[in-house]
């Protein structure tokens, strides 16, 4: 009974999610139009009505990021297997963040073992847990640094290494960020980590993180080479 109502109530939340994204479309679409009139008027008045226009239009942004996080989260996902090479799928998620850390002065340094057994995986899935993880260190080094990531393993398990050098967490945190809704930062859903650790999870693995104040910090994934769901 309490995994149905578990299951009903996480229904009910991401119908709720989606009714909240559909007048939040709305509003963005006008907004954008609205701007595009004001921005043919000239004026001081005007000036300000854009500023307004586009502030609100972060928010409405930001509040869209918030709900598909949470979708991302609350939903329960099948898991769709397939064999992979595990520094294919990570070289994926590299590729689609450099443009952005280069933005952002960070030097990615990678290590792949080459000599990796195959794993089955759910590509997307674990890309997006990858991708959270990383946007967590870029958003750990403000001032640009080094972004690690290393691949290695074993016949049985594979392992993902991704340590920044970022201002770390401190001790009496590095417990939390893997809750629901806890973050430190001020534009953070609290949902970035825990959906990676929810992914890690659904496929067998585990997620750590080790981390020093002022120096950075490591996020370790571990995932079996032979996932079997029942």
């Amino acid at each position: 009974m309490h995994s149905e109502r578990l299951a009903f109530f996480g229904t009910m939340a991401g119908g709720l999610a989606h009714e909240i994204k559909n007048p939040l479309s709305t509003l963005s679409i006008n907004l954008q139009l609205l701007l595009e009139d004001v921005q043919s008027m000239t004026g001081e008045n005007c000036k300000k009505v854009r500023i307004r226009i586009q502030a609100l239009q972060r928010e409405i942004q930001r509040l869209e990021e918030i709900l598909n996080d949470f979708l991302r989260f609350a939903k329960g996902q099948k898991l769709e297997l397939e064999e992979s090479d595990i520094n294919e799928v990570v070289d994926e998620v590299v590729d689609f963040v450099t443009p952005e850390t280069k933005q952002k002065k960070i030097l990615i340094l990678k290590s792949y073992d080459a000599y990796l057994p195959p794993c089955r995986i759910d590509r997307n899935l674990i890309k997006q847990a990858i991708l959270n993880i990383i946007i967590n260190a870029e958003q750990a080094m403000e001032n640009g640094g080094e972004l690690m990531i290393r691949t290695s393993g074993n016949k049985k398990y594979l392992q993902i290494d991704i340590a920044d050098t970022g201002h770390g967490i401190p001790q009496d945190l590095t417990e939390k960020i893997f809750q629901v809704y806890f973050s430190t930062k001020k534009t953070g859903t609290g949902l970035g980590l825990p959906t990676a650790k929810r992914i890690i999870e659904e496929h067998k693995g585990t997620i750590s993180v080790q981390s020093e104040e002022g120096k950075g910090s490591n996020f370790s994934i571990q995932l079996p080479v032979d996932l079997i769901i029942y």
